[in-house]
C-alpha cells in the first residue's frame, strides 16, 4: 500500500459506552488509522457525555449526519433505573437510538454476517435475509385499559373543525376485560415505503413486504395500498431498471416462503412484526453479534451501527483487569459500512475496496478457526483458537496486511 487511502468528506463518528466503546477504539487504532488518513466529525454520545449536555450531543449528532450524510455509531446505554442510580444521572434519558431515528425520519434495516463455519438453522438459507422494521405506532404508541365490569366500549371521532362525531362500537363486555387503542400515520408508513424501496435499489435485492390485510382491512389495507401506490408512481421503473421486483404477501405466507428460501432479499415489516421477525432471523442465522444494523432515510441519509448493545458483562470485567473475549465483528462491519457508503458516494474506489477486504479478512480469520469465545460455541471448524479480544483483531489486521 502506497499510503494512507484520503477522505474528502467525514464521517459522522458517534462514540459509546462500556466494552464496545472499548473496542472502538481499538478498530480505530488498530484496523482503519494504519490504512486511512480517518476523516470524521466526533461526537461522545457516552451516557456520562449526554447527562452533562443533558442528551443535546445527541441531537448535534444527528443534524450532523443531515449535513454530511453518513455516520457511524457505537452501542450506546439506553438507561433504567438501575443505570440512573449507578451513573448518576440527572434523568432517565431516552435512547440516543430511537432520538437519532426521529431526527432523521429513518428505518432501520439489519442483515446477518454470514461466516461458511456457522450454519444457519434454517439449512435452505444461503444469503442474508434483511429485515426492514417500521419504526412507529401500533402497540407501541397504544393506549390500554383494562375492564373490571359491565361496559360498552366505543371508538369516537372527533373532528376539531366541528364536523360531526363518529362512534363505533369495540365491544359490549359482559364481564372483566382488556382493551387498546392503536394508530399510525400516512407521513410515517409512506416514508417507511420509500427508505424500503430505496433500500433495495442500493442493495440491488427483492423487496417483500407482508401485513395481514384479509382481516384488518382498514389498518393493515391501509399500509398495503401506500406501499402499492408509492411502488406504482415512484419506484416501479426503477426497479424494472435494476432486474429486482417487489412482492407483496399476506404476513403468514411470508413466514413460510421465507423459511423455505435461500435468503438474500429485504422483508419490510410492521413494528410489531419486524421487532419479533428480526429477532428470530439474528437467532436463527447465528447470533445478534454477528448482525449489522443500517438506519437509512428517505432523504439519503445513512447511519451504521452494531444490532447489539454495549457487553456490560464483558465491561465489568474489563475493569477488574480480567481477560475478555468479546466478538468485535458487528462493531467492524459499521465502520466497513459507513466507510464503504462514503467512498461510494465521494468516489473514492480506495475506500470501498478497502472496506471490502477489512470485511474479507475478518471472516476469513473466523473461518481459519480463529475466534472469540462466543463463536467457538457456534462454528463448525477443526482446531479452533479462543483468543482474547484484542488478539482477535491483532488476527485481523496480520490477514488484511497480505490482501493490502
Amino acid at each position: 500500500m502506497a499510503g494512507k487511502i484520503k477522505m474528502i468528506t467525514p464521517l459522522v463518528e458517534m462514540d459509546g459506552d462500556e466494552m464496545t466503546r472499548v473496542i472502538w477504539k481499538l478498530i480505530k487504532e488498530m484496523l482503519l488509522e494504519p490504512y486511512i488518513d480517518l476523516k470524521t466529525e466526533y461526537y461522545d454520545l457516552g451516557l456520562p457525555k449526554r447527562d452533562e449536555t443533558e442528551d443535546k450531543v445527541t441531537v448535534e449528532a444527528a443534524n450532523a449526519i443531515k449535513k454530511y450524510g453518513v455516520g457511524v455509531k457505537c452501542a450506546t446505554i439506553t438507561p433504567n433505573a438501575e443505570r440512573v442510580k449507578e451513573y448518576n444521572l440527572k434523568q432517565m434519558w431516552k435512547s440516543p437510538n430511537a432520538t437519532i431515528r426521529a431526527i432523521l425520519d429513518g428505518t432501520v434495516f439489519r442483515a446477518p454476517i454470514l461466516v461458511n463455519c456457522i450454519k444457519p438453522s434454517v439449512r435452505t438459507w444461503k444469503k442474508p435475509i434483511t429485515i426492514a422494521r417500521h419504526a412507529y405506532g401500533d402497540v407501541y404508541k397504544s393506549v390500554e385499559h383494562v375492564i373490571e365490569g359491565p361496559v360498552k366500549v366505543e371508538l369516537v371521532i372527533t373532528p376539531r373543525d366541528g364536523g360531526a362525531e363518529q362512534r363505533l362500537t369495540v365491544h359490549e363486555f359482559d364481564g372483566p376485560g382488556v382493551i387498546m387503542g392503536m394508530h399510525n400515520l400516512d407521513k410515517s408508513i409512506e416514508s417507511f415505503a420509500r427508505a424500503c424501496f430505496n433500500y433495495a435499489l442500493d442493495q440491488k435485492q427483492d423487496l417483500w413486504f407482508a401485513t395481514k390485510d384479509t382481516i384488518s382491512k382498514k389498518y393493515d389495507h391501509r399500509f398495503k395500498d401506500i406501499f402499492q401506490e408509492i411502488f406504482e408512481n415512484e419506484y416501479k421503473d426503477k426497479f424494472e431498471e435494476k432486474g429486482i421486483s417487489y412482492f407483496y404477501t399476506l404476513i403468514d405466507d411470508a413466514v413460510a416462503r421465507v423459511i423455505r428460501s435461500e435468503g438474500g432479499f429485504i422483508w419490510a415489516c410492521k413494528n410489531y412484526d419486524g421487532d419479533v421477525m428480526s429477532d428470530m432471523v439474528a437467532t436463527a442465522f447465528g447470533s445478534l453479534a454477528m448482525m449489522t444494523s443500517v438506519l437509512v432515510s428517505p432523504e439519503g441519509y445513512y447511519e451504521y451501527e452494531a444490532a447489539h448493545g454495549t457487553v456490560q458483562r464483558h465491561y465489568y470485567r474489563y475493569l477488574k483487569g480480567e481477560e475478555t473475549s468479546t466478538n468485535s465483528v458487528a462493531t467492524i462491519f459499521a465502520w466497513t459500512g459507513a466507510l464503504r457508503k462514503r467512498g461510494e458516494i465521494d468516489r473514492i474506489k480506495d475506500l470501498v475496496e478497502f472496506a471490502d477486504k477489512l470485511e474479507a479478512s475478518t471472516l476469513r480469520t473466523i473461518e481459519e478457526g480463529v475466534m472469540t469465545k462466543d463463536l467457538a460455541l457456534l462454528a463448525e471448524v477443526e482446531n479452533k483458537k479462543v483468543v482474547n479480544t484484542e488478539q482477535f483483531l491483532a488476527e485481523i489486521r496480520k490477514r488484511l496486511e497480505e490482501v493490502i
